[in-house]
């Protein structure tokens, strides 16, 4: 039998206009420490964001959320967060915000593989 893993993700919104507290989910972020394994999957559906505030500027949100994704991979062109271990990035990318993106509350499970989870879990709670 394969080893479980303790994985904690949390679901990525858009809030297009954080006073109504409307959100759209938009991707996974997914840490898994034992597997060393940080990844977040997104797909912005443009039509739902304008449905809910015709105003968004969708190619800026794409921009954070590219950011968002190179903080995961890390490196220097991450910048400063980016260089920071695997939990610390994570931990910043799930702290509380009152901005057009945020992200739930941090979920913990079990997994073989963190890779097929966020898959699975962005499936599940995205598209």
């Amino acid at each position: 039998m394969q080893e479980k893993h303790l994985f904690e993700y949390a679901v990525i919104r858009v809030v297009p206009r954080v006073e109504r507290e409307e959100f759209i989910n938009v991707g996974v972020i997914l840490y898994c420490h034992s597997q060393k394994f940080l990844k977040v999957l997104y797909q912005l559906n443009e039509q739902k964001i304008l449905a809910i505030s015709k105003d968004t500027d969708v190619a800026e949100l794409n921009t954070y959320l590219k950011a968002l994704e190179k903080i995961c991979i890390g490196g220097r062109d991450a910048g400063t967060i980016g260089q920071l271990p695997l939990a610390s990035r994570f931990r910043w990318l799930t702290a509380t915000r009152s901005s057009v993106i945020q992200s739930s509350k941090v979920h913990p499970g079990f997994c073989n593989d963190a890779g097929e989870t966020v898959t699975r879990l962005f499936e599940q709670l995205v598209l």
